[in-house]
């Protein structure tokens, strides 16, 4: 990570001293009042918990320190993407989206866009460095790709984009503000499913939106407000908790991933492997130049269904599950969602454990 990255961890960790008092907690307390004290209405102060909570309070002024931009907390990760869309798009207007990003964004563009009048076009991540963007109000971009690792050039597409008049809306789960800023290089808005690597051990769905453009913002907060897709509390708190130790579990899951697959390059029982800090990989020179790590997401394809799913139950430290970026080494055979890729492709997701036994694991389960 940069320094500038590190000292926004750093900060993040303190930023609540500002505000306590002799005595005052020094962990966030979790405010579960629906109703706040309003003896004047114009008095200010939060006044109903579906426009505003205390918890949420210190939950998004951690992600506003991280983003270096105001940031709104969702409930899940669609819940900030549909947040986003919607306050960006127009009936009639055309919006562009990855077709191999991730799955359910497609799925609400489909089902609830297009009815109300938006052009959908679908693109591959690598069709997007020579897209025409003239007519789009949305260019959505998903950078690195769910599940295929595929990147995309931030600041040129953006640009490109911009130029033309529409709103740049960044996913950027698979790496975090610590790893990629899109925000520094040219997008409206950032999206994060918070539930992955933020939040980090698998016990609560989160999200956020974060931009610098007030009057956008607004129009996210206010869809937020009258949708009522708010957060509880209690999942606020858990993500608060979850976000002090992002840095220290980030360097080691990445470094755990670099390691690992370094050792899976050439293995006999993989057909192809993607990790983004292998110099062999494609979009290695962009992810060096775009991002302030390597991820902790590789991308293992083997021959077949049947040797794919044979690997993930076979290792007593891959947990069989449908997301990333815990705590705990997760795998999943993505095809058996609809993606794009082939049969024998697993997401694998490296966590925080002591990588000699880890390994040892993995290397166990991919002998024949």
């Amino acid at each position: 990570m940069r320094d500038e990255d590190l000292q926004r961890a750093a900060m993040m960790l303190h930023h609540r001293k500002k505000y306590l008092a002799q005595g005052g907690p020094i962990a966030a307390p979790i405010v579960m009042s629906s109703a706040y004290h309003l003896p004047q209405v114009q008095a200010g102060g939060h006044f109903y918990t579906r426009a505003g909570n205390p918890t949420w309070d210190a939950v998004e002024a951690q992600l506003t320190l991280l983003e270096d931009a105001p940031a709104l907390a969702f409930p899940s990760g669609m819940a900030a993407i549909s947040a986003a869309l919607m306050a960006c798009v127009q009936g009639g207007g055309r919006v562009v989206l990855p077709s191999d990003g991730y799955y359910v964004t497609r799925v609400f563009a489909d089902n609830f866009l297009r009815p109300l009048g938006v052009s959908v076009t679908y693109l591959p991540a690598k069709d997007y460095a020579l897209a025409n963007f003239a007519g789009a109000g949305v260019v959505y971009i998903e950078t690195p790709t769910n599940p295929v690792l595929d990147m995309i050039d931030i600041p040129a597409v953006a640009a490109r984009a911009r130029a033309l008049g529409a709103k740049v809306i960044v996913d950027n789960t698979t790496m975090t503000p610590l790893l990629q800023r899109p925000l520094d290089l040219g997008a409206d808005l950032v999206v994060a499913a918070d539930t992955k690597a933020p939040a980090g051990h698998g016990d609560v769905l989160f999200g956020h939106v974060a931009g610098r453009d007030a009057a956008l913002m607004t129009r996210v907060s206010d869809w937020r407000r009258m949708s009522g897709a708010i957060p509880s509390p209690f999942d606020a708190w858990l993500v608060h908790r979850g976000l002090e130790t992002l840095e220290v579990r980030l360097t080691r899951m990445c470094a755990n991933a670099g390691a690992i697959a370094q050792r899976l390059q050439g293995h006999k029982a993989l057909v192809s492997l993607r990790y983004l800090g292998l110099p062999e990989d494609p979009d290695y020179a962009l992810a060096a130049r775009q991002m302030a790590g390597f991820g902790f997401l590789v991308g293992m394809t083997f021959a077949d269904e049947t040797a794919a799913e044979r690997f993930l139950s076979r290792c007593p430290m891959i947990q069989q599950a449908t997301s990333f970026g815990g705590v705990h080494t997760s795998g999943e055979r993505r095809a058996r969602w609809g993606d794009s890729v082939p049969l024998g492709f697993v997401r694998l997701s490296v966590g925080i454990e002591p990588l000699g036994p880890l390994w040892a694991a993995i290397a166990a389960a991919l002998i024949d």
